[in-house]
């Protein structure tokens, strides 16, 4: 690797050129240097993602815990979103201005400290407060993690190195409930969050030796207004859209006011955006036709993908009376699947571009979501697990091949501001996805005069004894079939996102313009 070059600063003129016919060639493989970056980056995505997933399995615990209701407890998600939101678009300047190392390490503090303090939380108000704290540590662990591998392994290995990071992007919708699970039954909730207090100082003194020192590159004025516009934007917008589920309707002024009043200030920006010399987010980079269209099938599959990940451990939690830990096993066959395809999709954008293995990937999916269109309250799993399994065969040519086309014919200069970029619009479209599949199942359970209680006496021998054996089997069944028709609106949107998909390079990429002189590096 080249010690010339720094990150944020044009690549040096008398550094050696790029390695032609690399395909195939062992300059083209993950050396051992890359290897050990992505180990420590993988130890920080892994915590934050996980983070994401595993307090949902302990909302009711601590709901009896501080003696409060669920709409207040569902804030420790809501506050560790929206500091996200609030911090991933300072990331991009931050890492040009104070050095990706540093920043990484700084990150990786902020969150292991947030984490220790929400082991100590005495009431649910000090509980959302240190979730925020760490969210703000979390929320840049990520587009770091891509800025620092992208620019390590250069652009001909992106896709290899996007495989890397999508393990723990998989993991964390599955792992997360069987991990969280499994600490709450056998020690307390506390170490949920104190897991990461080990994990977090491997990665601290892993990062601290491993990680190449960087030299920061403030060149570009900080962007004020636009830090002063986005992020309570989004921060607005994705407030709105969490509401939805609690308030049960986007009508409500909750949901309109404080999502209208984010889309404005988002709508602001876009406007000052156009005009800066140095914008907090560069929208020029929609100028590259493989990002913007990466975008938008982002948004799409997204979307389609995490509501479809909160249907499916809320159909085993409630309609087949799984356990959390349970539930959370019974999703592993999708990790599975995901993990097999994923080191053999990244290999192969690197080589063919992203289009084809895109393209296949959202057909598998969406023919295995159909599956699920038809779930019954005593489906075989011999049928359910299998299909989850293909499922997660597909999502390992999907997710991280479409992020490998937004950042692989960027610049080095540009690499952490579309990481930054294509994180944002992860997070908001994971959002609106979550809302979207919570507010549909909510009115398809309600249509269904039994689905509700049914569902109740599930966890309430009272309630079963009320209703009795057959209501409680036409209740289930009629559970069953919200989910399914639920699932019909997720299909939908996974064969929506063939369109923009189609449009993905199906080649390898050219180096990108103004990385001719030297592969992209850091010393």
């Amino acid at each position: 690797m080249s010690s010339s070059n720094t990150p944020g600063s044009a690549p040096s003129s008398d550094a050696p050129p790029p390695s032609s016919g690399s395909a195939g060639s062992s300059s083209d493989k993950l050396d051992a240097t890359v290897l050990r970056i992505a180990s420590v980056v993988v130890l920080g995505a892994i915590m934050s993602i996980l983070d994401m997933t595993v307090v949902n399995v302990a909302l009711p615990t601590f709901q009896h815990e501080f003696q409060t209701n669920y709409a207040n407890v569902a804030w420790t998600m809501t506050g560790y979103t929206l500091a996200l939101a609030t911090v991933i678009p300072l990331t991009g300047w931050a890492a040009d201005r104070f050095g990706t190392k540093r920043l990484y390490l700084t990150a990786l503090v902020l969150f292991v400290l947030g984490s220790v303090l929400c082991s100590f939380a005495w009431d649910i108000t000090s509980l959302i407060a240190f979730r925020v704290l760490q969210g703000l540590g979390g929320g840049m662990l990520m587009p770091l993690g891509m800025t620092i591998m992208t620019r390590a392994a250069g652009p001909e290995r992106v896709g290899r190195v996007m495989a890397v990071l999508g393990i723990p992007m998989l993991l964390g919708p599955i792992g997360g409930p069987i991990l969280g699970g499994w600490l709450i039954e056998i020690a307390s909730w506390h170490w949920i969050f104190l897991i990461n207090l080990p994990i977090g100082i491997v990665a601290l003194i892993a990062a601290l030796l491993i990680l190449p020192s960087d030299s920061p590159s403030p060149s570009e004025s900080f962007d004020f207004v636009g830090m002063l516009l986005l992020s309570p934007g989004l921060a607005l917008f994705l407030f709105g859209v969490s509401s939805v589920p609690e308030t049960g309707t986007v009508l409500s002024a909750r949901v309109l006011v404080t999502a209208i009043a984010g889309l404005v200030l988002v709508a602001v920006f876009v406007w000052h955006a156009l005009r800066a010399s140095h914008p907090l987010i560069d929208l020029h980079l929609f100028r590259n036709r493989n990002l913007t269209v990466a975008v938008v099938t982002s948004t799409l599959f997204v979307i389609a993908f995490m509501g479809s990940a909160l249907l499916f451990p809320t159909y085993f939690l409630q309609v087949r009376s799984e356990t959390t830990l349970g539930a959370g096993l019974l999703l592993a066959p999708q990790g599975i699947g995901a993990m097999v395809t994923m080191p053999i999709a990244g290999r192969l954008v690197d080589k063919i571009g992203p289009g084809k293995i895109v393209m296949t990937g959202v057909v598998i999916i969406a023919a295995t979501m159909a599956v699920f269109t038809q779930v019954g309250p005593h489906t075989s799993y011999g049928i359910l697990l299998p299909a989850l399994f293909v499922m997660g065969l597909g999502m390992g040519c999907t997710m991280m091949p479409i992020m490998t086309a937004a950042l692989q014919t960027l610049t080095d200069h540009n690499i952490a501001r579309g990481s930054t970029l294509m994180n944002i619009v992860q997070q908001v479209s994971a959002s609106i996805g979550t809302a979207l599949m919570s507010v549909v199942l909510t009115n398809q359970l309600q249509s269904r005069e039994l689905a509700g209680p049914a569902v109740a006496a599930q966890q309430s021998p009272e309630i079963a004894q009320q209703l009795g054996p057959d209501a409680v089997s036409a209740g289930l069944a009629q559970a069953a079939d919200a989910f399914g028709s639920t699932f019909v609106l997720s299909v939908v949107l996974i064969v929506v996102t063939i369109v923009p998909a189609f449009f993905l390079p199906r080649r390898r990429p050219a180096t990108p313009v103004g990385d001719t002189a030297a592969p992209v590096a850091m010393h």
